[in-house]
């Protein structure tokens, strides 16, 4: 773990730390030294810093400070790389033993466990005993968020990432259906690539974003079963296996139909292109409702459609943004306050529908949230539950490890030597 820390340490010497004020009373820190955290005043330390992300944090915010009115929220929001900025950031606070009120993490057995591992968050069963939250979640999510019996965060949205995002107009126009087959993804890029349209939208600024989408081929290429058990290194389970080498290789031919300047956008701008019509599909998690909602304006069904990603049906590959409460932390009563919020049925229902994911809790209004949100709820209920690389479900080592034997893929074009490269620092960070 301090090996892990150090690392991230590192980082910290060429991330810029930036922060964006949220709506409502939240106010934001500058510069390099962050406010101090006292009994009257929290810290919210997360990455959440685009116009969906930041306005839903807002309006939790103003829904907290309603009910406790004498706490001023510090935003300590830090821009870039999909969370990999702010958690470089984090961990050098946290070595410093100058951990944020509370902080945004994903569940699972990736960033999470590893904090609980270093004994750096205080568990929270008698707040979730208090506030009767065991039976407002699910099971499968609570046990996510639990180690020896012991809870250690509470969840405050859920996202799913194996979302095809399509441009409707384009694809009634070519008399195309959303692919549910990497066959048939093949067979609609090579229509609309001889119609002069980008047919996938690819954003690799951040070096998280192909992560994402090499995860989601390779769930919909081995299937949830044997995708969970490489996740979890079952044993029996390899990195070299011919089922990924050939998701590999097909990520490697579904890049061939993707914009060329991939690695220069953010991932909101590959999601633009698809709204725009200069491309017809892009591979995002359900972020990017709130994007073509929130900023663009536009109406699901008429100005964006989504799909599962081929041969991902029936399979929830979950993110879920989770926040607890740091162990280290001098004064815990506002954060505790923050989190009873957080966790609340009216805190969640206000921020949700404005960040474009939906709420976890089994008592969520259903009415509040659009189209998409709604088939994503549903499917969330009855489908099989399953974690992603690079966004929980991993732990950092090997996730930092994944991400940059995919920067040597993308490119070598050497799916051998990438999935050897993988299976190595499997060996070297056990999942």
């Amino acid at each position: 773990m301090r090996v892990q820390r150090k690392v991230a340490m590192a980082l910290t010497s060429v991330v810029a730390i930036g922060a964006l004020s949220a709506c409502g009373s939240t106010t934001t820190s500058t510069g390099n030294t962050p406010v101090a955290s006292g009994p009257k005043q929290l810290q919210i330390f997360s990455w959440w810093t685009g116009v969906a992300s930041s306005k839903a944090l807002g309006s939790l915010v103003k829904v907290f400070n309603q009910k406790y009115p004498s706490i001023k929220v510090i935003n300590e929001a830090v821009a870039g790389g999909a969370g990999s900025n702010a958690k470089a950031v984090l961990a050098s606070r946290m070595e410093a033993n100058n951990p944020p009120g509370t902080f945004q993490v994903h569940a699972g057995g990736g960033t999470l466990l590893s904090w609980i591992n270093a004994g750096d968050m205080a568990p929270l069963n008698s707040l979730y005993q208090q506030q009767g939250w065991y039976h407002d979640f699910p099971k499968s999510l609570l046990n996510m968020l639990t180690v020896k019996g012991n809870i250690y965060a509470v969840p405050v949205d859920m996202q799913r990432s194996n979302v095809l995002w399509y441009n409707p107009t384009i694809f009634k126009k070519y008399n195309l259906t959303p692919p549910t087959t990497f066959s048939q993804f093949f067979a609609d890029a090579k229509v609309l690539q001889s119609h002069n349209i980008t047919p996938l939208a690819v954003a690799n600024h951040g070096n998280w974003e192909t992560t994402l989408l090499y995860s989601d081929v390779l769930l919909g290429t081995l299937g949830p079963t044997q995708y969970e058990n490489l996740l979890t290194g079952k044993a029996g389970t390899s990195w070299t296996s011919p089922g990924v080498v050939e998701a590999t290789k097909t990520f490697l031919k579904m890049m061939q139909y993707a914009n060329t300047d991939y690695s220069a956008l953010h991932w909101q701008q590959a999601d633009q292109l698809v709204a725009q019509g200069h491309a017809a599909m892009n591979v995002m998690g359900d972020w990017a409702q709130g994007y073509f909602t929130t900023a663009l304006h536009l109406t699901p069904g008429t100005g964006f459609g989504w799909a599962p990603t081929p041969g991902s049906q029936g399979t929830f590959a979950m993110v879920s943004d989770v926040f607890g409460l740091p162990s280290k932390l001098k004064h815990k009563t506002a954060t505790l306050d923050f989190l009873k919020v957080l966790g609340s049925k009216a805190g969640q229902d206000t921020f949700n529908p404005l960040k474009g994911t939906f709420s976890p809790r089994l008592d969520a209004n259903t009415s509040l949230y659009d189209a998409y949100s709604r088939s994503a709820m549903a499917s969330f209920k009855k489908d099989k539950l399953v974690l992603v690389i690079g966004q929980g479900g991993a732990n950092p080592g090997f996730t930092q490890a994944f991400e940059n034997d995919m920067v040597t893929l993308l490119s070598s074009k050497n799916a051998t030597a990438f999935t050897t490269a993988v299976a190595s620092a499997a060996q070297s960070n056990p999942l």
